[in-house]
């Protein structure tokens, strides 16, 4: 089952501030999520309802999973140093 994957404007603008090297490993994690939204190495946050964070290199990727929609949501795609902060 291929799940929707979708992008918040705030984790675009994030993403379009990235170089574009960064963005090309990215953009490729969010396919793999359509085709395993819950990859090996994810954890689930602590605190929060079904939100998960995959690492890629320096950054981490926080999203949303909604299993009944069969959707993905991106919330924040950010440097690990400020991944976590609201």
């Amino acid at each position: 089952m291929r799940y929707e994957v979708s992008v918040s404007p705030s984790a675009k603008k994030e993403l379009d501030r990235m170089p574009k090297a960064v963005q090309d490993i990215i953009i490729r994690a969010f396919d793999g999520l359509a085709e395993n939204p819950r990859p090996h190495g994810c954890l689930k946050l602590e605190g929060r309802a079904n939100q998960y964070r995959i690492r890629v290199g320096d950054y981490r990727i926080v999203y949303s999973i909604d299993d009944d929609a069969v959707h993905v949501l991106e919330i924040r795609v950010r440097h690990r140093k400020d991944a976590y902060r609201r």
